[in-house]
Formats: structure tokens, C-alpha cells, sequence
């Protein structure tokens, strides 16, 4: 068996995001240690169209290999369905999630980094990018769900009820979403057992049967609500995140890209914003040369 690795990298995609795939994978290679592997999970369908990407660092999962006999996929939509709770049908961003915990439960590392296809990694970043004083940080950001995120609510309020836990505050809540996502694997066993014991059965099939459910909220809400707080905790990403759904020039991706913070380790641009895939690419590549002129003159001015 493989001896366990530091960090992980785990993307669920599919075969509408392969290009962007493909881009965040050509980052991973680049920025993160050469003892980080990429796990990307498709569906079988979608395997050939992945292949492309295998190499030493790169590994292609199918989504079988994470979920549930029970549970399949629809032929020709990205929808599932679970034959153990056959309705309401399991939409494929709730497959994703199930994806997710499943196989970060599963692989063999002391930490798990969640990115979805969208994201490109844009510094060197390793486990130590996300530790403090050697312990795991956890991204938690107090009162940042308000009134104007009905949503973000439904999913706490999901995840609480998965958890067995009573309603949340009134108020203002904690928000546990970023991009891009550190998760311990030994804490995700532990919070999916804990979900079996209080749904009394499968935690896939528990999860699946959500209409409104996020694999952060409930990540964060059982470590702060059952296991009473992360050993390290910080409210900002690590990343830019752009997640309107209107498009930007490459100019435009040039301009936030170089104005990014000196933390920020990757870079999120929504599949949904309408970029055509040739000017993002043209914007990563022209910020890249950026990146190597800024090295250069870095050193010359060393001398």
C-alpha cells in the first residue's frame, strides 16, 4: 500500500468543466510538492475525456468508487438517483458533495484540499500553507451569514439537523465556505459516523435525501457544535474569489489576478461567469509572464 501522504488534492468534475479541469491540474503540478497528488472523481462516462491528465501525480477516480451501490447516476443528466430513497432525486451538486466527504474519508493523508474545477492555484502552497503553530486551521468567519444569505442559513440549519443539533441563533451565523477548503480526514470519518448514529443509517443516504445541504457548513458546524472548536481557526481565504455570473475581459482577470494578497494561494473564477475559456486561459498564461518578469527583476535588483 502507498505510505500516507502530507496533503492531498481532491476535485470532483465532469465532462462540461474538463478544460477548467485541466488548467487547475496543469496548477497543481506547478505550485504544490511533487508528494501531492491530484485526485480528480468523474463519472465513468466521463473517463475518457479525463485520461489525458494521468501521470505520476494525477490520479482519475470514478464516482463509483465513492458512493453507494445504491446510488446512481441518470443517463444523459447530471442527476442521481438513490435506489435505497428513490425520491426526491439526488441533483448532481449534492452527488458532488457526497463525492467529496466520501472520498476525503477515504484517502490517505494527513489533510485533504478541496478545490473545484474552477479554481487554478497561483502560488507555492503546500500543508504548512494552512497550518498555525502545527495545527490544522479550519476557516470560520463569525457573523458573516446574514439576512441577505437565505441560503447559506438553509444550509446550517441542514447541517444542524444532520447533526442532531436544535435550530440555529436568530441572528447573524458562522460561515464555513471557502475556496479553497482544508479538510482533516480523521474529523470527516468522525462527523459521518456521528451523522449514522443520529440518522440511525447510511450517512450517503442521509445527506442525499437534503434539498438544501453544503459539505462545509457541515464540516464546520460539527466541529465547532460536537467537537467544540478547531485547534486553529482563521477568517480569511486563501484565495480570490470571482463568483458573479458576468463575464470579464482578460485584461480585466489580468487586473484582480496582480492585485491578489500576498496570501492568497489560488484563484476562483465561476464556471457560471460567462468567461470564454480562451480568454481565461490567455489571462493565466499572461499572468504567469507577469509572475516571471516580477522573479526576474526580483533577483536583478538582489544583485
Amino acid at each position: 500500500m502507498e505510505s500516507r501522504r502530507e496533503l492531498a488534492v481532491l476535485t470532483p468534475s465532469y465532462r462540461k468543466d474538463a478544460e477548467l479541469c485541466r488548467e487547475l491540474n496543469r496548477s497543481v503540478l506547478r505550485w504544490m510538492p511533487e508528494n501531492v497528488k491530484h485526485h480528480i472523481v468523474v463519472p465513468r462516462q466521463d473517463g475518457p475525456v479525463f485520461r489525458m491528465l494521468l501521470n505520476q501525480r494525477t490520479v482519475i477516480h470514478e464516482a463509483s468508487e465513492f458512493l453507494a451501490a445504491s446510488i446512481w447516476k441518470l443517463p444523459g443528466l447530471n442527476m442521481w438517483v438513490n435506489g435505497s430513497r428513490p425520491w426526491p432525486p439526488v441533483r448532481g451538486w449534492i452527488a458532488q458533495q457526497l463525492i467529496k466527504l466520501s472520498a476525503a474519508a477515504n484517502l490517505e493523508a494527513d489533510a485533504v484540499l478541496l478545490v473545484d474545477s474552477d479554481m487554478v492555484m497561483v502560488a507555492p502552497t503546500d500543508l504548512d500553507s494552512f497550518r498555525q503553530d502545527g495545527n490544522l486551521e479550519m476557516y470560520r468567519n463569525p457573523g458573516a451569514v446574514h439576512s441577505g444569505l437565505p441560503r447559506h442559513r438553509m444550509w446550517l440549519e441542514s447541517a444542524r439537523g444532520l447533526l442532531g443539533l436544535g435550530p440555529a441563533d436568530p441572528g447573524d451565523l458562522t460561515d464555513y465556505i471557502c475556496w479553497p477548503c482544508v479538510w482533516d480526514p480523521k474529523i470527516v470519518r468522525s462527523m459521518l459516523q456521528h451523522v449514522e448514529r443520529v440518522k440511525g443509517g447510511s450517512w450517503q443516504s442521509a445527506v442525499a435525501s437534503q434539498l438544501h445541504f453544503s459539505e462545509m457548513m457541515l464540516y464546520g458546524t460539527y466541529v465547532d457544535e460536537v467537537l467544540g472548536g478547531p485547534p486553529a481557526a482563521t477568517p480569511r481565504m486563501k484565495s480570490i474569489n470571482y463568483s458573479e455570473e458576468a463575464p470579464l475581459t482578460a485584461a480585466e482577470i489580468g487586473t484582480m489576478l496582480r492585485s491578489r494578497p500576498a496570501d492568497a494561494l489560488a484563484v476562483m473564477i465561476s464556471a457560471k461567469s460567462g468567461i470564454s475559456q480562451d480568454v481565461r486561459s490567455q489571462a493565466l498564461i499572461d499572468y504567469e509572464d507577469y509572475l516571471a518578469v516580477s522573479r526576474s527583476n526580483s533577483s536583478g535588483g538582489a544583485r
